[in-house]
């Protein structure tokens, strides 16, 4: 099916995690307590998903749920203190990831729509990054766009109703292993960005933000061509054996664009496996990415950074995300 609303959905995905990304680092360059914004930022845009998603399952209208995510990211920016204001940011950011997933996979049984729609998100975060300091982006613009958008989404944002609510997997209780292998697949990739110490990492954070954001968008969109299966093979190997030569620009942007396109094939998977609670499992994987980074915000080193680990968890992955794809069922 057609989802004539999905350049929309994107756009406002790029402008929701650039407007986070712009507030809570600028505020964290004033000064504040970087480890417990972080935290709680993370906590309520990833592991809250999970939540929101189950009531949006429940109660339906994906576009109320990603226009409510634009109004309470737009609320962040009047809050005072960097704390409450990175928890309504955090909250604005899962409510929206929820409603435009939910319009994704809600209006296809592809696997594209989902690439194309969670792929921007990176752009926003690194061009929130770059700007974040010193207040160089006025304020003013940042919640007018996103009342506008918000405005926008509940206009022409409406999609595919969700299906009645039903928490019971496919494949009943033997689909639990696919559905943890998932998870793991996603925490791996979480993990592994915190790994990418490579020497070239910060002079190039707008080409690493594109090599991400189009190995998702790739991802999604070869999936549908090849099948889910090819694709993980295509991605993972590959990236395994480019992360080995990481030291180098090219190599190591080659390796973050391929481990990248398994976002897409992950959200697929969960999806297909809970279609009467496709919120919640989008949510599930975003709790995974929250895991990932944990460590990493609490100042552990689990592992030490470089190809090696990476390539490491690139080879993980792949039997990992085989199994949660998985055979029959109506999965490929």
């Amino acid at each position: 099916m057609k989802l004539p609303a999905l350049p929309l959905y994107a756009a406002a995905h790029l402008w929701v995690d650039f407007a986070c990304a712009l507030l809570v680092l600028g505020r964290l360059e004033g000064g504040g307590d970087a480890v417990t914004a972080l935290l709680l930022y993370n906590c309520f845009a990833f592991a809250v998903q999970m939540p929101v998603g189950l009531l949006a399952d429940a109660l339906g209208g994906g576009e109320r749920f990603a226009a409510l995510g634009c109004g309470l990211t737009a609320l962040a920016w009047g809050l005072p203190g960097l704390l409450p204001a990175a928890i309504c940011a955090g909250l604005g950011n899962a409510c929206f990831h929820v409603g435009g997933g939910l319009y994704a996979l809600n209006g296809s049984e592809n696997c594209g729509p989902l690439g194309l729609f969670v792929s921007p998100g990176a752009l926003g975060i690194a061009l929130g990054t770059l700007l974040a300091p010193g207040d160089a982006f006025p304020a003013p613009v940042v919640v007018l766009a996103l009342l506008g958008l918000g405005a926008a989404l509940l206009r022409w944002g409406r999609g595919v109703p969700n299906a009645p609510l039903d928490l019971a997997p496919v494949g009943g209780t033997e689909a639990l292993l696919p559905l943890l292998c998932l998870f793991a697949v996603v925490l791996l990739r979480s993990f592994a960005g915190t790994l990418f110490a490579f020497p070239w990492k910060g002079e190039l954070p707008l080409v690493l933000a594109f090599a991400t954001a189009g190995g998702k968008a790739a991802g999604g969109l070869l999936a549908d061509r090849l099948g889910p299966r090819r694709t993980a093979w295509l991605s993972l190997v590959p990236a395994a054996a480019c992360f080995l030569l990481a030291g180098r620009a090219g190599p190591g942007l080659a390796a973050v664009c391929l481990f990248n396109m398994t976002m897409p094939l992950t959200l697929w998977g969960a999806a297909r496996r809970l279609p009467g609670a496709r919120g919640l499992a989008f949510g599930l994987l975003t709790f995974a990415l929250f895991l990932g980074v944990v460590p990493s915000l609490l100042g552990y080193e689990l592992l030490p950074g470089g190809p090696l680990s990476a390539a490491l968890a690139a080879v993980v992955s792949l039997p990992l995300l085989l199994l949660g794809l998985g055979r029959g069922d109506g999965l490929r």
